[in-house]
């Protein structure tokens, strides 16, 4: 068994694609609650540090999502107060909750997906499909984390000299902050001068030009893959008959645990927690490996 980071990067994005596809359309709450969780462990077991950094506002995110919409949406059958003659109603609520917590599990989902599929991994599943694109994503991927690491850079060097932008009147911060921006602009147009000037000398584009690759396609990510694309294929026919529909509006669908219901769950709930169980084995295999030695 390997971790989610060692399998091939076909298996990575399709997986992802999977349930993050899935979890934009599904608003039934026992599915979304499903995802939310399944997102929620498995980013916080990829990312721990900056997991534990955004929980901090992602939970007042869902909170004013939570309030804002009842306040906007005045549709429903339960009025509970009622603000300048418009009704606030139970079920723009709990739609309002449930759209937010659709929100983060898709944030979380999207945390995990960068985690795991890095820009060389993208570059080279895209790179035979369409080159230029592959290479545009994978810039553009990498160029945030690249420009908030220079930018600190720069503010500590200012800070150095006695120009620091964080502190002193408000022409200072002003002045010390355009001055960081234009220092930061400058590096940019180097950075991409230099890196155009790299690639041209290492013949990116010509023909016949081949690429060296650690990714190989194994038995293991043939399995996964099947797997996947099985339980996938479940959810759509499941979606195709209607068993996972559930309306907020007027009032709440009834939720029913009959045969399809519990088949869909328990299918949806296996995609879900795939990366959950191939992290926590792996961690208890490396464990196991290290009490021998």
């Amino acid at each position: 068994m390997k971790s989610l980071h060692d399998f091939h990067p076909l298996v990575i994005f399709n997986y992802f694609f999977a349930v993050i596809g899935l979890t934009m359309f599904y608003m039934h709450p026992i599915l979304l609650m499903i995802s939310f969780t399944g997102a929620t462990v498995t980013s916080f077991l990829l990312l721990k540090k900056s997991f534990l950094k955004s929980i901090k506002w992602l939970l007042p995110f869902m909170l004013v999502a939570a309030i804002l919409n009842p306040l906007l949406i005045h549709e429903g059958e339960t009025a509970i107060l009622y603000i300048n003659e418009q009704p606030i109603t139970v079920e723009a609520i709990v739609y309002g909750f449930a759209a937010s917590v659709m929100l983060i599990a898709i944030i979380f989902w999207f945390s995990a997906f960068n985690a795991v599929m890095t820009s060389d991994k993208f570059l080279y599943l895209f790179t035979k499909v369409s080159p230029a694109v592959a290479l545009l994503i994978s810039l553009t991927m990498r160029l945030v984390p690249l420009f908030g690491h220079q930018i600190k850079k720069i503010m500590y060097a200012q800070r150095a000299i006695g120009m620091d932008p964080s502190s002193g009147s408000v022409w200072h911060r002003i002045k010390g902050g355009t001055r960081i921006l234009s220092i930061l602009i400058s590096w940019a147009l180097e950075n991409a001068i230099e890196t155009a000037d790299s690639m041209k000398a290492r013949g990116y584009g010509l023909k016949g030009r081949s690429t060296f690759s650690l990714f190989r396609f194994d038995r293991l990510d043939g399995f996964a893959l099947s797997g996947i694309f099985i339980l996938f294929i479940i959810q759509l026919l499941c979606s195709y008959f209607g068993w996972n529909e559930f309306y907020y509006y007027p009032t709440f669908s009834p939720i029913v645990w009959d045969g399809p219901m519990i088949f869909m769950t328990i299918s949806y709930g296996i995609l879900v927690s795939l990366p959950i169980f191939i992290e926590v084995l792996e961690a208890f295999k490396w464990r196991s490996l290290k009490s021998i030695n």
